[in-house]
């Protein structure tokens, strides 16, 4: 990574995170964690010059059985979140759902980008909790 914002953010994504997971840097300077069974990412781009982001993908659940009704259950509105966008996915061997959220980092300091990552990542894991409750395998 070259981009001086987009390093600086995600070092303080990691520091941030690492209060709480244990956080893998990839080749890519990504971060990757799991929590509470959703496995996320952290990456950092720049939307265009002078907007640099980082975007939270979290991996919610996967090979939900395609006879239940996942997508209905997740456009409802289950884990009631307020920051991110779920999606579902119809994959290889059932429903796989997602949730994703970018926001640009620039400034944030270590505790208020704890807590605006742990927000996100706290919804995911509601959402799989309710959404494998629900739709057992």
């Amino acid at each position: 990574m070259n981009d001086p914002a987009i390093t600086g953010m995600l070092d303080t994504a990691r520091s941030a995170l690492e209060r709480f997971h244990d956080v893998e840097v990839d080749d890519d300077g990504a971060l990757t964690f799991a929590h509470g069974g959703v496995l996320c990412v952290v990456q950092g781009t720049e939307l265009e010059e002078g907007l640099p982001v980082l975007n939270l993908t979290c991996v919610v659940a996967w090979d939900l059985p395609f006879s239940s009704d996942v997508p209905t259950h997740v456009a409802m509105g289950v884990g009631e979140g307020l920051f991110g966008t779920p999606r579902v996915i119809r994959g290889e061997h059932g429903w796989d759902v997602t949730l994703r959220y970018a926001f640009p980092a620039v400034g944030l300091d270590e505790h208020p980008m704890g807590t605006l990552l742990m927000l996100v990542v706290a919804s995911a894991s509601s959402m799989r909790a309710e959404l494998v409750e629900a739709h057992p395998a």
